[in-house]
C-alpha cells in the first residue's frame, strides 16, 4: 500500500473542505437527536437555537480544517492516524449540526470558507512545531470547545431537546479527543498561545452567531 505524501494530504484537505462547504456531509453515524420528537418552539426560541447551532456548525467546519492542517505537517504516521480518527468523529458532528440547522430553518455561516481556510492555516502552523506541540494544541482546543459547548447547553431553550442531545454528545467526544491527545504525548501550549486560541474561538462564536 502506497504511503501518502504531504501532497496527498493537502489534496485531501482541499477536497474535504470543498465537500463540507458545498453540501451537507453524509453522517458517519446516526445523530443523537434522530429519535427525539421535535418540540413546539416559540419564534424567539427558534431564532436562539438557530444562531447557536450555526456557531457550532462553523466550529465543526473549523475543526475539520485544523486536523487537516496538522495532519499535513505531522512527523509520524501514528500522529496522522490519531488526527484522522478524531477528524472522522468531527465529520459526524458537522453532519449532525448541518441537519439540525436545516430543521430549524437556518443556514450555515456566510463566512464558512473563511473559517475553513483560516483554520487550515492555523493547523499547519501548529504542525510546524512538531507532533508533541501539535497534540498539545488539540488538547487545548478540545478543552476550550468543551467549555463553549457547555455554555451553549445552558443558553439553549429548555424545550429544544434535539439540539441539546447533539451538543451533549459533542462535548463528550471533544473531551475524549483531548484526553487521547494528552495521552499520546501532547505538551500544553504556553499561556500566550492559549490566550490567542481563546481569542480566535471567541471571534468565530460572536461573528457566526449573526453571520
Amino acid at each position: 500500500m502506497r504511503r501518502l505524501s504531504r501532497q496527498d494530504y493537502l489534496i485531501s484537505a482541499i477536497d474535504q473542505g470543498l465537500r463540507s462547504l458545498a453540501a451537507d456531509p453524509p453522517p458517519a453515524e446516526p445523530s443523537p437527536a434522530g429519535d427525539l420528537p421535535e418540540a413546539a418552539l416559540a419564534p424567539h426560541e427558534v431564532r436562539a437555537s438557530r444562531a447557536l447551532m450555526r456557531v457550532n456548525h462553523a466550529g465543526e467546519l473549523a475543526a475539520q480544517a485544523l486536523y487537516a492542517g496538522q495532519a499535513l505537517l505531522a512527523r509520524s504516521e501514528r500522529t496522522r492516524e490519531h488526527l484522522a480518527s478524531a477528524a472522522a468523529e468531527e465529520r459526524a458532528h458537522l453532519a449532525w449540526c448541518a441537519t439540525r440547522l436545516r430543521e430549524l430553518g437556518g443556514r450555515p455561516s456566510l463566512l464558512a470558507p473563511f473559517w475553513y481556510g483560516g483554520s487550515l492555516a492555523i493547523g499547519c502552523a501548529a504542525g510546524l512545531f512538531g507532533d508533541r506541540a501539535s497534540l498539545g494544541f488539540i488538547e487545548e482546543t478540545e478543552r476550550q470547545v468543551e467549555a463553549h459547548l457547555n455554555d451553549h447547553l445552558a443558553r439553549l431553550p429548555p424545550a429544544d431537546t434535539k439540539s441539546a442531545a447533539i451538543l451533549r454528545r459533542m462535548a463528550t467526544d471533544e473531551r475524549h479527543h483531548g484526553t487521547m491527545a494528552k495521552l499520546a504525548g501532547g505538551t500544553r501550549p504556553p499561556e500566550p498561545v492559549r490566550k490567542l486560541m481563546s481569542l480566535g474561538g471567541g471571534v468565530l462564536r460572536k461573528v457566526a452567531f449573526f453571520l
